[in-house]
């Protein structure tokens, strides 16, 4: 099962997360999501954990856990779906102009002489 952990302190390591997680069973893996660009934590991590009771107790005794002073959130992690939500800013087909051009329309007019 994997688990969705919030308001992880930012100096904490995967290593004490998956320790804190060890207690109520075996982890495959625990990990902290950082910042792609300045490495740094971003507060939030997942912990996959194979048995689901051992999974489902451990979300149910560290929520609202105090974990290096700061309140855990802790879930089952929802899988990612398609919410229709696209990072292409362009709009529809031909893309998106942000001004207009004196010969043409924004975004895939091209000119029009």
């Amino acid at each position: 099962m994997n688990i969705y952990v919030a308001n992880i302190p930012f100096k904490a390591t995967d290593d004490q997360l998956r320790t804190l997680f060890a207690e109520y069973g075996e982890v495959s893996s625990a990990k902290i999501i950082t910042d792609k660009f300045t490495q740094q934590s971003r507060g939030f991590g997942f912990v996959e954990m194979n048995d689901t009771t051992a999974a489902k107790q451990a979300i149910e005794s560290l929520n609202g856990y105090d974990f290096m002073g700061k309140t855990l959130s802790v879930n089952e992690a929802r899988p990612k779906t398609d919410s229709g939500y696209s990072n292409n800013r362009g709009g529809g087909s031909g893309g998106g102009g942000g001004y207009k051009k004196p010969y043409g329309g924004g975004g895939g007019g091209g000119n029009r002489y």
